[in-house]
């Protein structure tokens, strides 16, 4: 695990796991079949090399009589289950009255479905692991909060052509994937727009990025990458991007528009 900070947080846990299980008088394995988990995984989750779920922790508890002190870790171990990159950009959602966000290769992360994101993590190569796949949806699902949050940022995408016509998952993910766009891109505090595959003039083919305007009135930008993104706080350099990305809303279709050539392609999709 490429993750200091999370790997310290599973040792911690594990180790407490530990203390509990052995003041219990229990084996591994013992607790394993107590719990509904193989031996090998508590000794993993023990090591700090896998990451428990919540029932893990719960039945723990319960079992060693920990009275809610392993229970109380969940919150430690759901945020390490994030990829540290994911949680550094959940803070800056966080703290965001306003984003927009230009993707050119898949559907927007907090666009996805979870049938979408896991087929997207399934095809990567090198392989992922099927914990690091898990991991990885789960982050990206949770970041979703974002759209409930109050008071509601407003938060605008705009999507290539190309990403809503790719069958990554096969074609019921797509239509899933589109019947949802359709269904967030109605929400009042939501605009999504639509880059044609046609248009000639295009302010940014290099790759995705995003705006974010800070409830302390800062604008950051963010130039995504697979594996580390780039956060820009230098002023001038933000506004290059905040210009950059109100040129290429320009040049997409509307709103409205882009709702209507969703659906159109959903209508190709039947």
């Amino acid at each position: 695990m490429e993750d200091e900070e999370a790997e310290a947080v599973l040792k911690t846990v594990g180790r407490q796991i530990k203390l509990w299980r052995e003041a219990a008088g229990l084996k591994q394995t013992e607790l394993g079949d107590a719990i509904g988990y193989g031996g090998d995984m508590v000794s993993a989750v023990e090591r700090g090399t896998r990451i428990p779920k919540p029932d893990f922790l719960d039945r723990t508890d319960e079992v060693t009589g920990a009275g809610g002190k392993v229970s109380a870790m969940k919150k430690d171990v759901e945020e390490a289950r994030y990829p540290k990159n994911v949680r550094d950009l959940a803070k800056l959602e966080d703290d965001a009255v306003e984003m927009g966000a230009y993707t050119a290769l898949h559907i927007h992360g907090l666009l996805q479905t979870p049938e979408y994101a896991q087929a997207l993590n399934e095809a990567r190569l090198p392989a992922y692991t099927e914990d690091e796949i898990d991991r990885r949806v789960t982050a990206r699902m949770a970041r979703k909060v974002v759209f409930e949050r109050v008071p509601r940022p407003f938060l605008t995408f705009v999507q290539e052509e190309a990403t809503l016509r790719r069958p990554v998952g096969g074609r019921m993910v797509l239509r899933q994937q589109l019947e949802h766009l359709l269904e967030v891109g109605r929400l009042r505090h939501v605009k999504i727009q639509v880059m044609p595959t046609v248009r000639a003039d295009h302010a940014y083919v290099s790759g995705s990025f995003r705006v974010l305007k800070l409830r302390d009135g800062k604008t950051l930008g963010y130039l995504a990458a697979e594996q580390y993104g780039r956060v820009i706080t230098d002023p001038r350099e933000a506004q290059v991007v905040e210009m950059r990305y109100g040129m290429i809303r320009a040049q997409a279709l509307s709103p409205r528009e882009s709702l209507a050539f969703i659906e159109k392609l959903l209508g190709e999709e039947t």
